[in-house]
């Protein structure tokens, strides 16, 4: 067997152990806590949230026939961990007040911005592509949200 066979088989054996190494799924339950049920959310708003942000910033995610192959189910598992570890719309009504409107301010400039989603992420999910009617709804909402929150202050 020659050298480039050896390391083809040897390759493919570290790739099948692979397979075996999975990383936890990101499936948990909606509480009191969630934004939904905190803030007020028109349902359009939350639509859009859900189908373009809550795969990777909340304890749900809807994962794709790749999340099954090693190493993309770890790449997910840690783009998720980074997303929640920033903002999780299923932990929201745990933050601070200020912490709330830090991040009410923060989806509105980063919708605004096209910084998120991230383009990795719509580049395999069409349907979380923001129209500009969207990044309006999502953003004017942030804004207003986090005026009544300072309002209330």
């Amino acid at each position: 067997m020659s050298i480039l066979k050896k390391i083809l088989l040897v390759l493919l054996l570290v790739f099948i152990a692979m397979q075996f190494i999975r990383p936890a799924r990101n499936i948990g339950q909606v509480g009191q806590a969630d934004i939904a049920n905190r803030l007020m959310v028109p349902g359009s708003v939350e639509g859009i949230l859900k189908t373009s942000c809550y795969d990777c910033h909340s304890n749900n995610t809807r994962y794709p026939w790749y999340a099954n192959i090693q190493p993309m189910g770890w790449v997910l598992a840690n783009h998720i961990k980074d997303g929640k570890d920033d903002l999780n719309f299923n932990e929201f009504g745990t933050y601070t007040k200020r912490r709330q409107f830090s991040k009410l301010k923060a989806i509105g400039s980063s919708v605004k911005e096209g910084t998120m989603p991230l383009p990795s992420y719509t580049l395999l999910h069409q349907d979380a592509i923001l129209s500009k009617e969207e990044k309006t709804l999502v953003t004017d909402w942030a804004t207003k949200t986090r005026d009544s929150l300072e309002a209330k202050n």
